[in-house]
């Protein structure tokens, strides 16, 4: 069984030298994968609020990962639907976000790990949101070092950019450069688990989760 660190090492290069991804999806049956996922997520603050099932971080094991995996490999594995919660926003609104079980948060760090080495050194070096060592500072610094002599910044934001990606496209762009079926259904079905409001299941007919693990590389993938 490969390391974590070579799995994403050679996809990381692929990405690097523009070559497609095939057979991805049984990067998923690592158990050294699942290990790397839960040292990044355990102390995430929400690891500790259950979701629709009222699963926590508590009840993470090794023989837990194992079932998770099995599920995987025999193609079962099925994505809960999110609670969702609204939590306020700085201009008094609220904004919808979703709660997922620890099985599909452990399972979304994965699909995250594996498509950020795939497609972060891809992306545009000016691009500096939900990437991996990339944030405010790093667009500052930019802005130091690069715009000297501007005056000026207009700030832009896309009204719901999670909520409003379309499914479809989403799928169709990433099947550009990973040619696996398998890992594309799984992506499918996250995308379609819907979410549980009050206790009524409603539909996600568009859009990443919001909070989803996976949530910002998709929305950055297209």
């Amino acid at each position: 069984m490969q390391s974590a660190e070579t799995v994403l090492d050679v996809i990381r290069e692929r990405g690097r030298r523009g070559l497609p991804l095939e057979r991805l999806y049984r990067q998923l049956f690592n158990p050294q994968l699942f290990l790397v996922a839960y040292g990044r997520i355990y102390s995430n603050k929400g690891s500790m609020t259950p979701g629709a099932t009222g699963e926590t971080v508590d009840g993470m094991s090794l023989a837990k990962i194992d079932r998770i995996i099995g599920a995987l490999r025999a193609e079962s594995y099925r994505w809960s639907p999110a609670r969702r919660v609204y939590i306020p926003k700085k201009n008094g609104k609220k904004r919808p976000l979703g709660m997922p079980p620890w099985s599909d948060k452990i399972v979304a760090e994965v699909v995250r790990m594996l498509l950020d080495a795939y497609y972060d050194v891809r992306f545009s070096d000016r691009s500096h949101g939900f990437r991996p060592g990339r944030g405010c500072h790093t667009a500052l610094d930019e802005v130091v070092s690069v715009w000297k002599g501007t005056h000026w910044f207009i700030e832009g934001d896309i009204s719901d950019c999670f909520g409003s990606l379309d499914h479809k496209i989403m799928v169709s762009t990433l099947a550009e450069n990973i040619h696996d079926g398998r890992f594309l259904q799984l992506i499918d079905r996250m995308l379609k688990a819907g979410y549980l409001e009050d206790w009524r299941w409603n539909a996600t007919l568009s859009g990443a989760p919001q909070g989803g693990i996976a949530s910002p590389v998709l929305s950055l993938g297209i």
